[in-house]
Formats: structure tokens, C-alpha cells, sequence
């Protein structure tokens, strides 16, 4: 599923990269602004370095070739062997159950390819399609952390939830 599924980014993506952190709410999506195709270029030359530097591992989650969103295990800590996923789907690719799929591959990149045992991610408590996409990866529920994250000068509680290799 990995092969048809996710491909790692590269520089000829940087039109959807521009594309996606455009969408509304997405820019928060990325660690770097994204406002020109050279900063997209930029976010992904940032995501090869991290795999380069076995830190991060970020896909392109493509449907029918053509990448629509990213996923990725990042946070890598060899001493623990644990792992934070991450995901985002362009608007028009929503619904389709690409993000809990990409989840799930990646899952099984993490634990089979780099080694990792426990796998985290957390979703804003107002964000149930992100927690469905979670829990449908196989990512149980562990707790909510309050005002865990801040956008906008808002704060927002995050649910925070795990997949160990051993689920």
C-alpha cells in the first residue's frame, strides 16, 4: 500500500505544497511559512534533511498519483524508540478515508522500517474528523492535555492518543 499510497515529497510537488498551506486553517500545518513556491521548495528540502538526519519521515499521500496531503512520523527518538505522527488532507481530497489510511501505512513504516515501538499523535477536542481519523488508524485514546496548543492568541486541549507495535 506504501507504493500506490505515499511517496516521499519532492521539489516538483511545491505547486500543492503552495496550494494546500493556502487552504484556510492549513499554514498551521506547517514549521515553516509557505507563502511562495520557493518556500515550498524550501519545506520540502526541511523534510529531506530530516529523513537525512533520521529525525522525521514525511509522505506525500497521493490518490490517484497526485499528492493531496502529508504524513508523517517525526519526533524519531532512537533511545525510546518512539515516534509523533502527524497528517493533513487538501480540502477537495477529504472524506475519501485517505488520511486514516495514510496513517495506518506510516504506522507500519514506523514500526517496521525504523524500528519504533510506541507512536503518538494529538488532535484539537474540536476537531472530531481528526480524532475519527486516529482511532480508525488504531490509535487508542490516552488523555486530554488543556490548553495544550495556542493559535491565534486562543488556547485549544488537545486529545492525545498512541498506537504501540505491539496493538
Amino acid at each position: 500500500m506504501v507504493d500506490t499510497l505515499l511517496r516521499p515529497w519532492n521539489l516538483d510537488d511545491a505547486p500543492v505544497v503552495l496550494a494546500a498551506a493556502g487552504e484556510d486553517m492549513m499554514a498551521r500545518q506547517f514549521t515553516t511559512p509557505v507563502g511562495s513556491l520557493a518556500e515550498a521548495q524550501d519545506w520540502i528540502a526541511l523534510l529531506a534533511a530530516r529523513r537525512d538526519e533520521d529525525t522525521a519521515y514525511s509522505f506525500a499521500v497521493l490518490h490517484e498519483g497526485v499528492p493531496v496531503g502529508n504524513v508523517a512520523v517525526s519526533s524519531v527518538e532512537r533511545r525510546h524508540l518512539t515516534g509523533w505522527i502527524s497528517y493533513w488532507v487538501r480540502e477537495e481530497a477529504r472524506g475519501k478515508g485517505l488520511a486514516t489510511k495514510a496513517c495506518q501505512a506510516v504506522s507500519e513504516f514506523a514500526f517496521d522500517e525504523l524500528g519504533l515501538f510506541r507512536l503518538e499523535l494529538a488532535h484539537r477536542l474540536d476537531n472530531p474528523a481528526s480524532c475519527r481519523v486516529a482511532l480508525g488508524a488504531g490509535f487508542l485514546v490516552e488523555g486530554v492535555e488543556r490548553a495544550r496548543l495556542l493559535h491565534d492568541g486562543v488556547r485549544y486541549d488537545t486529545e492525545t492518543h498512541a498506537r504501540l507495535a505491539t496493538d
